[in-house]
């Protein structure tokens, strides 16, 4: 398994696939290259980029140095773009396209974004975040209850109550518990996105990648104005919905406009 040392010391696991132009996926939260929509996305985008899925640091197979911090996690994405040749595409999905904005306007390298649903709260379509979610969360991790810290955060984010009850029956309970140490982490990346206010547009002022910000014509109207609000934020940006799609990645519905637009 190839791996590559961010800048504070940092093992990160990634592998590669495919041929073409260089391509990192970044997850959202909760995912890795073991567990989510990763390793599928890169299977039907491989035949025409080099796709590199990696595990973000403290998931999967990679490693983290205290503290974390937002910066850390552009650092990693900053050795993996070294890795690939210096230049490449980047897709974000969820949280992951909040990342991947962050890194497209700081590093440079970043030749185009394709970005899927960043989970924004922009407007009064939905209830704001409540303040103290990131401490409650950390509080829970902190007494080492990662059931209640997943129950809290699927909560918030809308899964209704009988599902968490039946997901917790699922094998892939335990598999979200041995990554929700990382909850935390993606709310940080968020900041004050949340409170159902306009973004701060200034945050990606320096982005120079053309991107794509897409969203599911399913899903949610506070997300789907979360997708405009980004796509409106930066400077070079189109807009697309893919239709009949929700926040749950479907890989196959979504690689044809991937594809479209980062081979432009």
């Amino acid at each position: 398994m190839p791996t590559i040392t961010s800048a504070d010391g940092t093992t990160i696991a990634y592998e590669t696939t495919g041929h073409g132009p260089a391509l990192i996926l970044v997850d959202g939260s909760l995912c890795h290259r073991g567990f989510g929509p990763a390793r599928d996305l890169a299977g039907h985008l491989s035949d025409t980029f080099t796709v590199h899925l990696y595990d973000r640091r403290h998931r999967g197979d990679s490693g983290n140095t205290p503290p974390w911090s937002p910066e850390r996690e552009i650092d990693d994405l900053a050795a993996l773009l070294q890795a690939a040749g210096g230049k490449a595409c980047l897709f974000g999905a969820s949280s992951g396209a909040v990342l991947a904005a962050d890194a497209a306007n700081r590093l440079p390298g970043i030749t185009r974004l394709a970005l899927y649903e960043p989970p924004f709260i922009v407007d009064n379509t939905h209830e704001p975040r409540p303040a103290t979610l990131v401490t409650d969360i950390e509080a829970l991790l902190a007494r080492g209850d990662q059931s209640a810290a997943l129950k809290t955060f699927f909560t918030d984010v809308g899964v209704p109550a009988p599902v968490v009850t039946m997901m917790k029956l699922t094998p892939n309970w335990k598999k979200l518990k041995n990554v929700a140490h990382t909850l935390p982490y993606d709310l940080h990346l968020l900041g004050d996105t949340s409170r159902g206010v306009p973004l701060d547009r200034t945050r990606w002022s320096s982005v120079t990648a053309p991107a794509l910000v897409m969203d599911g014509g399913k899903s949610p109207e506070y997300m789907r104005n979360a997708a405009r609000a980004l796509s409106d934020a930066l400077p070079k940006a189109e807009y697309r919905t893919i239709p009949d799609q929700t926040h749950i990645i479907n890989a196959a519905a979504l690689a044809p406009a991937v594809k479209t637009y980062l081979a432009g």
